[in-house]
């Protein structure tokens, strides 16, 4: 599948989408595969979760959009699916979720040699992260904080 069929399989995928409230996250197509598998990774836009109801849901509608728009001319395969967990936490959700979690923070401080630091995730407001390191609170102003993930703590 050539560079504009894709664009405008996204595109018509969106539109799908969009009438269900829900978001084309990523269109990932194996033409490696016989038949190809076109997966396509929705989310909700308000946030939630997806079911696998959801997924279910969204399938034959763009099963059909698909079929009627001629942009693919061989058998496939299509999957549908949900962006899964990811490491980085990035919602409000995520930091109440994962409170207690070992994290590692990724640093952007520019007089400082330090680039991360690893601890519980302990608190997040709108100035500031604070982690548990060791026992002792400290607390990161957010404009110094590049990225938060989940991970395994070392000793």
């Amino acid at each position: 599948m050539n560079k504009e069929n894709k664009s405008k399989l996204e595109a018509l995928l969106e539109k799908v989408a969009n009438e269900r409230d829900l978001e084309v996250y990523g269109i990932n197509i194996q033409t490696n595969q016989n038949p190809i598998v076109i997966e396509i990774i929705i989310k909700k836009t308000n946030g939630d979760d997806i079911s696998l109801d959801d997924c279910a849901l969204f399938n034959t509608p763009a099963a059909d959009e698909i079929e009627k728009s001629n942009l693919v001319n061989c058998s496939y395969v299509l999957e549908i699916s949900s962006q899964g967990v990811s490491d980085e936490l990035t919602s409000e959700r995520d930091f109440k979720t994962f409170k207690g979690f070992p994290v590692n923070v990724e640093l952007n401080q520019k007089n400082s040699k330090i680039k991360f630091l690893n601890g519980l995730l302990y608190e997040k407001s709108n100035d500031y992260l604070a982690i548990n390191i060791k026992g002792r609170i400290k607390q990161i102003p957010l404009d110094e904080v590049l990225k938060i993930s989940l991970c395994t703590l070392k000793d």
